[in-house]
């Protein structure tokens, strides 16, 4: 099922052009009304874009039908890897280019079959951040398994890739496993797993034991985390803490990690290409994922 929106000036079209060009097609995630749907009193649009803001930055806010865009791996080059996407954005927008499409497009070239989710923000000021948004990624994945040969991809090679707020929703996505989160308890029964069998996370936010303003996810002796990639800067508002503290968990735990640390670079610098070393973060991840076996036909 395709879909336009009510885009705002040139970078959104530019967006629609993208996926039109990689053959993406949008489905609603849910066949109604998502669990602990909640009606938004404005309508999902793209905010206007702030003053010298770089093109390839768009913010999608008041979302709340989550869809899954998905970008097919080119039939040539497929590896049979699928990454579900988790855009950035504070749990207030999406920030769906690049951190999003662009990162579908890189991840099409390496032969990984990418699916941007746009998951429900913001949140009921009443409740935790994260609920609504785990509650589709679970799906999103459960989703991508089930179809996953209809595509010619591996349905035991699929992993979850989050920014900022979206590393720390793919934290939870890793750490919950198959424990499906609350407000949808009959999920699971008909579905197949919702445990990613990997994770990259690039600058995420909120896993810090100092980071008190959302609640953080706990690695599960009973049923640990794949293997995970982490990326920071050293120098970002939000900490390095994030992803340190979680590698030294998954370190703690068992669970095989790299994490890549470098001296500049701030929050946020996703898929946009400025010629400083923190932006080369893909041809790490690249590399992580070749030595791990993700990039091969054969598997790891």
């Amino acid at each position: 099922m395709r879909r336009r929106y009510r885009l705002h000036l040139l970078a959104p079209l530019l967006l629609l052009l993208h996926r039109h060009a990689f053959g993406a097609e949008e489905f609603p995630l849910w066949p109604g009304d998502p669990p602990l749907a909640v009606a938004l009193e404005k309508p999902e649009g793209y905010l206007p874009p702030e003053p010298g803001q770089d093109p390839d930055i768009t913010r999608l806010g008041n979302v709340s039908r989550p869809t899954l865009i998905l970008y097919p791996a080119p039939p040539g080059r497929r590896t049979g890897t699928t990454v579900l996407i988790c855009p950035g954005g504070g749990y207030y927008i999406l920030a769906m280019k690049h951190e999003g499409s662009l990162v579908a497009a890189w991840l099409n070239s390496l032969g990984v079959t990418a699916a941007v989710l746009k998951y429900r923000v913001p949140a009921p000021p009443e409740e935790p951040a994260h609920v609504r948004p785990l509650l589709d990624a679970q799906r999103a994945l459960s989703w991508l398994r089930a179809h996953a040969r209809e595509r010619g991809d591996d349905p035991q090679r699929i992993g979850v890739l989050g920014f900022s707020a979206g590393g720390h929703l793919a934290a939870w996505l890793l750490c919950e496993g198959d424990r499906r989160a609350g407000g949808y308890p009959q999920a699971g029964t008909n579905e197949p797993s919702c445990r990613p069998d990997f994770g990259i996370l690039i600058y995420p936010a909120y896993l810090a034991a100092a980071e008190r303003q959302r609640k953080q996810p706990a690695i599960r002796e009973e049923q640990k985390p794949g293997p995970v990639f982490l990326v920071h800067a050293a120098d970002d508002r939000l900490g390095p803490e994030n992803s340190l503290e979680f590698f030294l968990a998954l370190k703690r735990a068992g669970v095989p990690a790299e994490v890549h640390v470098y001296q500049e670079g701030g929050h946020g610098f996703g898929l946009l290409r400025r010629g400083r070393p923190v932006h080369d973060w893909p041809e790490r991840c690249a590399d992580w994922l070749r030595a791990n076996g993700w990039l091969s036909a054969a598997g790891p």
